[in-house]
């Protein structure tokens, strides 16, 4: 699929370097880490052609894959097909995604400054991700220098900027199953997002009570979806391992690559069992709701990749309100589950 955009004719002075290599090249180090001085002697390739090649690759396979493979849903039906998956898979009705971010590292650029400093102190651009309840992504915004906050990265996003000025298709608010006032389609996130009448996160803990704890615990159970995915990635991309020693628009590139491969991979079978294999992802018994953490879960957190900080605001406009207490109520009656006692 790719070789038309990576291939290079040969000229007088040398042959070039076939498509088959060039992807070769880019796919080990993504999936290891590899530094360019290692790949430069097993490959008998100049580090200064690796680095160009890894770069060009990565704008082909996202230029290739993200038509089919990391599309936001243009039509009601679709918006509709997302969540009845979440309903189905998660038992969390009426959701269109769930949301996080995290700041990659990077390498930063000459005369920058602190324009990439994140809370952290490292210099990191950021990469903000809506999942469906399959674990795919179907929305990426990166690059974003690290020293935006992490609630104003998500407020400069066009798909932010969409949702709330319905321009996404979604369809029109409606009852939840078994109750009768209307809520909008949402996307569920953690702590550092504010409440929005199309975000839900959870309640404080100065605000908890039997029916607030359910539905904390109902919406981190969707959420774990955006967490095995960030997992995934991180753990099986090997070179989120450590820092990547590149400059914040070459990483972009690769991340977009990445986040198209992941789903690529996801929704191949084949691809699908050897990427994630069962014991990858977090599983959950449906009978009793008990959690088997997913591997990814017990390696060290790959140090490229940096939790965004707890920094959404509590104060949020009456109709948000509204609508996650619909869904706390929803939650301890028509759509309770039988174990969620146990959990919250």
């Amino acid at each position: 699929m790719v070789t038309p955009l990576i291939k290079r004719e040969d000229t007088v002075m040398r042959e070039a370097i076939s498509p088959a290599e060039r992807l070769a090249v880019t796919l080990r180090y993504l999936a290891t880490g590899e530094t360019f001085s290692s790949l430069s002697y097993s490959f008998r390739i100049s580090r200064q052609a690796i680095s160009e090649i890894v770069l060009e690759v990565c704008k082909a396979i996202y230029t290739v894959l993200k038509g089919n493979f990391v599309k936001i849903p243009s039509t009601e039906e679709e918006w509709h097909t997302i969540a009845k998956r979440f309903e189905d898979v998660w038992q969390f009705p009426k959701c269109i995604g769930a949301l996080d971010g995290k700041h990659v590292v990077v390498q930063s650029p000459d005369n920058s400054g602190s324009y990439y400093h994140n809370y952290k102190g490292t210099d990191s651009i950021v990469l903000m991700a809506l999942v469906d309840a399959d674990l795919q992504f179907i929305y990426v915004d990166v690059g974003t220098n690290g020293r935006v906050s992490d609630g104003g990265v998500w407020n400069k996003t066009t798909l932010c900027q969409a949702l709330m000025g319905n321009k996404l298709h979604i369809p029109p608010p409606s009852p939840l199953p078994g109750r009768i006032k209307p809520v909008p389609f949402v996307v569920v996130a953690d702590a550092a997002f504010s409440l929005k009448n199309h975000l839900m996160k959870p309640y404080p803990e100065n605000q908890l009570n039997s029916e607030s704890r359910v539905f904390n615990y109902r919406l981190s159970r969707a959420r774990r979806c955006v967490e095995n995915a960030f997992g995934v990635l991180a753990n099986r991309m090997r070179v989120f391992r450590a820092p990547i020693a590149l400059s914040p628009k070459k990483v972009e590139h690769i991340v977009l690559a990445l986040t198209a491969l992941h789903n690529f991979l996801r929704r191949q079978k084949t691809g699908r069992a050897l990427y994630t294999p069962a014991t990858v992802t977090d599983r959950e018994n449906l009978g009793t709701g008990d959690v088997l953490p997913g591997e990814w879960r017990a390696k060290p957190a790959p140090s490229s990749m940096v939790q965004l900080r707890a920094t959404g605001s509590n104060n949020y406009a009456t109709n948000a309100k509204a609508v996650r207490e619909e869904f706390r109520d929803y939650f301890s009656t028509n759509g309770a589950v039988s174990w969620q006692q146990m959990f919250h």
